[in-house]
């Protein structure tokens, strides 16, 4: 599973919107790591934001 898939897992895990540093903790993901693969996931129209800096699955 690579990062993409754990970040999305932890947003679907959470049932609610995320911000990076929340998605980070729980996912035990480097923060680094997991802006990296919500940048990918924003450009592939994979997550939403429904409020300012928050984000979930599309």
């Amino acid at each position: 599973m690579d990062i993409t898939d754990q970040v999305l897992n932890v947003m679907r895990t959470a049932g609610e919107p995320l911000n990076a540093g929340k998605i980070a903790e729980l996912g035990n993901i480097e923060r680094k790591e997991v802006d990296k693969a919500m940048a990918k996931l924003k450009k592939e129209e994979r997550i939403v934001s429904p409020k300012r800096c928050y984000w979930s699955p599309a």
